[in-house]
């Protein structure tokens, strides 16, 4: 079997490396700007984070005095694909026609991406942390991130210690196929922190190969951030989960 092994060097960090310093400038925008474009757009720009931290602020936006940062707020929620903005957008009462309209878009779309049909099922196993620096905290969060990240790609979560036969009929029930990914987080020679996946088909566990993405020059919180999407961006393009 040939083993597929792939390094993807940040030579610079993105934008999402930032997202905490991001996330709380766009709150604050949204919360106390002046002028309700300003508010509207950073409600906008909340929901394209992608950081389930923005579901608060974005939940508090629909209390707006304007009708057009309410209605960007429901827009921004609906973006964001967070399914924990569903609360607050059923619970909110809205009288202006339009951004009730937004609100009820934002509810079909969420209720539609939590419905939707896998596209294949994911056994992850706890991210290890070779590095011995990492606190349980951080690495509960990335474990989260990563989480997220499959379920963005369309992939239904495998309970842990499932048994194989129950593993099998989920995946005859979806016509899908199953991977299990060990994430390791490891040093590098730099400086840095590298995130490597090793993934095996599910539940049988043959060795598919693995993943290597690694970035440097930042808090090992935001080299995380920034590596957790690009990691799960390369196990899907290496095997080929679009098709």
């Amino acid at each position: 079997m040939r083993f597929l092994f792939i390094a993807l060097l940040l030579l610079t960090l993105p934008a999402s490396a930032q997202v905490d310093s991001r996330v709380a400038f766009l709150s604050r925008q949204l919360e106390k700007g002046k002028d309700p474009r300003v508010r509207s757009q950073a409600a906008l720009v909340l929901g394209a984070t992608e950081e389930p931290e923005a579901v608060v602020p974005l939940c508090a936006g629909l209390k707006d005095a304007s009708e057009v940062v309410r209605a960007a707020a429901a827009k921004g929620l609906a973006t964001l694909r967070e399914t924990a903005g569903l609360e607050c957008l059923k619970a909110h009462h809205e009288e202006d026609a339009a951004t009730l309209g937004a609100i009820r878009d934002a509810i079909k779309t969420l209720e539609d991406f939590q419905s939707r049909p896998p596209r294949l099922y994911v056994d992850l196993e706890g991210v290890k942390d070779t590095t011995g620096k990492l606190t349980p905290e951080l690495l509960k969060a990335t474990e989260e991130r990563l989480k997220r990240r499959l379920i963005l790609r369309g992939a239904k979560l495998a309970p842990k210690k499932e048994p194989k036969k129950a593993a099998q009929g989920v995946l005859q029930k979806h016509g899908i196929s199953g991977y299990r990914l060990s994430a390791q987080i490891q040093a590098t020679e730099s400086g840095g922190l590298r995130i490597a996946i090793l993934c095996l088909s599910y539940p049988d566990l043959a060795l598919l190969g693995q993943v290597d993405v690694q970035a440097a020059g930042a808090e090992p919180a935001e080299l995380l951030k920034a590596l957790v999407p690009k990691a799960i961006e390369e196990v899907a393009s290496t095997f080929e989960w679009s098709t």
